[in-house]
């Protein structure tokens, strides 16, 4: 095992036309197994780079670049109507040959210390392994549903949802889109704000990584007001795949009758029966709302947002709460930031935080579990039944469920 001494470690803000930026897009590339990218590639993915105002972090042994990483500020949904910045963490690679040398330790504590410093009460990521992060006080706090709908002539919904579906052009999400994203945002407590690259994806324009796709099609939900309240976007998978199947691309609804209106619209398009969505809420309503529960086919869970608590009182403070209850919960953090014990008081909806480590805990867990706790989309009986939540007082496990309860359906489904 190496140390980080052999390394110099630069950090710089995304630019266009930069030979750095362009060499760190290069080195991310190659940690993702993509290919090497384009010119028109590079210029692409460095002004999605520059919009979200990413700064870029490169490990360097001499010329080599062996390691990338990435932070971004954007917003999470903690409460609806409620944003709070969050310093969201992204492109994380170490190259194989320059592992086990403390590399991505040195970039996450660097930028953890920073964040904290910034002020920014909460930091988080989405994984491609989910064994990494644990070590730095991550928990995974929402995931997403992978489903496939069977809409052949047995489908039916219980109920007529209101409004109704006209086709778009895909190309026009990209002003349609972020409006309506916006007030999804605002509605979802585990929503992260959409980031640059993600409409050319939804709409099928060229991205970071691939050509323009002319078979992305897309349709508007417009409520009874005649005001557009959610969209899709999808792809036909082709007719060599059995049974025909529409791919979801993106599907994004303001409420929820929206999201059911969309759904209608997919199980009534021609010549398919099988509609394949891979970030559904991780409780569908939808499930409930068909005539055949089983017509709702579960066929992966996924791990979406994990958050890291760098304070505690900030960000407790910060999120809305069902009814009214008191705690003291007891925080053991390896990297300092949430270390502690504090007395939580609910009323009217709002928290007071604060820190009294004389006090005695009702329940102790340490930094992983307190993000995942943090938006009440992990229930806390749960967390003790699996050894993550240890209870000092007699039935707290129940108390923290009711005193962390969601004012509304946690969930997000933001990738960065």
């Amino acid at each position: 095992m190496g140390s980080t001494d052999d390394y110099s470690f630069r950090t710089f803000p995304a630019a266009a036309a930069d030979p750095a930026t362009n060499t760190w897009i290069q080195a991310e590339r190659r940690g993702f197994h993509d290919t090497r990218a384009t010119d028109e590639q590079l210029a692409r993915t460095a002004d999605h780079l520059v919009t979200d105002r990413r700064q870029l972090t490169g490990a360097y042994r001499g010329d080599e670049l062996a390691a990338t990483f990435a932070a971004f500020e954007s917003t999470l949904n903690v409460g609806p109507n409620t944003l709070l910045p969050v310093s969201l963490v992204s492109n994380v690679t170490v190259r194989p040959t320059h592992r086990r040398n403390g590399i991505l330790r040195r970039m996450m504590t660097d930028h953890l210390r920073e964040a904290a410093a910034a002020g920014l009460a909460i930091a988080a990521l989405t994984v491609s392994e989910a064994t990494i992060y644990r070590r730095f006080g991550f928990g995974v706090a929402t995931w997403v549903s992978h489903v496939a709908l069977t809409t052949d002539a047995r489908f039916r919904m219980l109920g007529e949802p209101r409004g109704r579906c006209e086709l778009i052009e895909a190309a026009d999400l990209a002003t349609l889109g972020p409006q309506v994203f916006a007030a999804f945002h605002a509605a979802h407590p585990g929503s992260v704000d959409r980031h640059a690259a993600t409409w050319n994806r939804v709409t099928g324009a060229a991205t970071e990584k691939d050509d323009a796709n002319p078979g992305v099609y897309a349709a508007a939900h417009y409520d009874e007001a005649g005001q557009v309240d959610g969209y899709v976007s999808y792809l036909f998978k082709g007719w060599d795949t059995a049974p025909q199947t529409l791919e979801v691309i993106d599907l994004v609804a303001a409420d929820d009758n929206a999201y059911l209106g969309l759904w209608e619209f997919l199980a009534s398009v021609d010549l398919v029966e099988r509609i394949e969505w891979e970030a559904a809420p991780a409780d569908d309503p939808l499930r409930w709302a068909v005539d055949n529960w089983r017509s709702l086919a579960l066929t992966g869970l996924e791990d979406l947002l994990w958050i890291r608590v760098l304070d505690v009182v900030a960000a407790f403070e910060a999120r809305a709460y069902v009814g009214s209850g008191s705690m003291v919960l007891q925080v053991t953090d390896a990297l300092g930031y949430a270390n502690g014990t504090y007395r939580f008081a609910v009323a009217d909806g709002q928290a007071t935080v604060t820190r009294d480590d004389s006090a005695a805990p009702d329940v102790s867990v340490e930094a992983p579990t307190l993000g995942s706790l943090y938006l009440g989309g992990v229930d806390a009986v749960t967390l003790a039944a699996a050894g993550q939540l240890v209870q000092h007082t007699p039935n707290a496990a129940l108390r923290v469920r009711a005193l962390l309860a969601p004012v509304a359906s946690v969930y997000g489904s933001t990738h960065f």
